[in-house]
């Protein structure tokens, strides 16, 4: 009986015996939104990465500007030239 017991013992699986590497968790805001996004030329003369929808948003002068919202450097609005 204890020859019987002793082989189911070891005929059964063994996992593996190092732990799991942890998996890393990127904590950056852009990384929080989903991986498609787009390049967009800022106002201001430099390339944003915005995953963000364009909007239409008003001026102070009465006019309206383009923006991109939710972008890579960590800006909500991003004023886009046109």
């Amino acid at each position: 009986m204890k020859v019987l017991t002793l082989a189911l013992l070891l005929s059964l699986p063994v996992g593996p015996l190092a732990p799991p590497k942890p998996m890393h968790q990127p904590t950056t805001q852009a990384t929080k939104h989903s991986k498609s996004g787009r390049w967009y030329f800022a106002a201001s003369g430099h390339a944003v990465y915005c995953y963000g929808p364009v909007m239409t948003v008003p001026r102070a002068n009465g006019g309206l500007q383009k923006v991109a919202t939710f972008c890579r450097d960590g800006s909500p609005v991003v004023p886009l030239k046109d």
